[in-house]
């Protein structure tokens, strides 16, 4: 009777064990990390948001048979409401693929009220999503939102609607913008994924200068790169715009964001950190009249001990979760506006320690390919978009291209 009994409770953990639906291996496929509203007027100002419904267009990486979006309300001043939700399947030209529209879902409910300072992920969906192709999401803010847990640089399109539910209606956008609202994350559940490589740096990897709706950041050539030799890894963009290891002002820094923007992604296997150029251009540079500090910017008379302790916890953090590390030298910005020779100085000791203390599991070289081989201070001609600072389609794509694939090896 004990013996029947016990494979009777054996066989029902078993059957509701396989009753759960079997995964292959969730990765990010898609990432856009908020920052806090900016309380300033003009393109840096804080969105918000009333009985609208918002259409926002991203690519994946990598593709797969199941997805759930992950939507944050971080810096809400209060809970966000979700009155309708979806993702569809957009082909080249922007037009929605047949069959492949998919309502989302909160627990089974087609609406979600997301507490304030939360992420909130949606119900799994099936719908086959090839590598590299295009999603459109769309959802209806019943209620005023207050400023928007946004992420500044998104490179593609944010459309309005008109007041209303027009969650998979056609409407005329009554206003477009270039940022990300509410979206965070896209998971993909693939069978053949072999993990996330998560990009985490500032706007150089943000993708500021390149041409708007095109893929053309260098995360996206190297995601480009990896599909095409076969290599099976989602790769998700976790830059924001004016980061800084240190210091908060356009995002929390680094350090502070890491839990969030990093170990919260699903199965991260490597991560590649280039970033610190804000945080010695804001500390050694000198801003004229017509160039002031981005409201809320504290600038700490910070030192490259300190910077070179901040990579240290990053690597170690990620460490303990079993993801390896790769650095890259901080990049050239000789020309920039806040470059100086006391800056630069900072930038040769930090990238030497990078490239030679060994605490990186790999090093990779992006300020070189970024660099002007007459000066390697400064970027080449054509590399950048004009400032000296940011790079062009041009010089995101050398950079892109200039990582070798070799470094990226299957890991348990």
């Amino acid at each position: 009777m004990r013996n029947r009994l016990f494979a009777i409770i054996t066989a029902g953990a078993l059957g509701c064990a396989t009753a759960l639906p079997a995964s292959a291996m969730w990765v990010a496929s898609w990432v856009a990390p908020p920052h806090a509203p900016l309380a300033t007027e003009g393109p840096f100002g804080a969105a918000s948001y009333d009985n609208v419904t918002l259409s926002q267009i991203l690519r994946v990486s990598e593709g797969g048979n199941k997805l759930r979006i992950r939507f944050s309300n971080r810096y809400g001043a209060g809970p966000l409401a979700i009155g309708a939700a979806r993702v569809v399947r957009i082909d080249d030209a922007g037009k929605e693929i047949e069959g492949s529209s998919r309502a989302l879902s909160f627990g089974g409910t087609g609406e979600a009220v997301i507490p304030r300072g939360a992420p909130f992920a949606s119900d799994v969906v099936t719908l086959d999503v090839p590598s590299l192709s295009r999603l459109k999401v769309e959802f209806y803010l019943p209620k005023a939102t207050g400023p928007c847990t946004c992420h500044l640089t998104g490179v593609d399109e944010l459309a309005v609607s008109p007041p209303g539910n027009f969650v998979g209606k056609p409407f005329t956008p009554v206003s477009k913008a270039q940022f990300r609202a509410f979206l965070a994350v896209v998971e993909v559940d693939s069978p053949k994924a072999l993990g996330t490589i998560v990009a985490f740096g500032d706007s150089i990897t943000d993708g500021v200068g390149a041409t708007a709706g095109a893929n053309r950041r260098w995360p996206d050539i190297l995601a480009n790169r990896l599909q095409a030799a076969g290599q099976r890894w989602a790769v998700a963009n976790s830059a924001i715009s004016g980061n800084r290891i240190l210091s908060p002002g356009m995002g929390e820094s680094a350090l502070a964001r890491f839990d969030e923007d990093v170990l919260s992604l699903p199965n991260v296997k490597y991560l590649i950190v280039f970033e610190g150029v804000n945080d010695i251009g804001n500390r050694f540079g000198v801003r004229g009249p017509n160039q002031p500090n981005f409201p809320g910017l504290d600038q700490p008379e910070i030192t490259v001990e300190q910077m070179i302790a901040g990579y240290q916890q990053i690597i170690a953090r990620a460490h303990e979760k079993g993801i390896k590390v790769i650095g890259s030298p901080i990049g050239p910005y000789k020309g920039a506006s806040y470059w100086s020779e006391a800056g630069e100085a900072a930038r040769q000791k930090i990238n030497d320690w990078i490239l030679n203390s060994g605490a990186f599991d790999g090093t990779t070289r992006l300020d070189l390919a970024f660099a002007d081989p007459a000066d390697p201070r400064q970027m080449r001609e054509g590399y950048h978009m004009g400032d000296h600072l940011h790079g062009s389609d041009a010089g995101l794509k050398a950079v892109g291209e200039s990582i070798d694939l070799k470094l990226f090896k299957r890991v348990k």
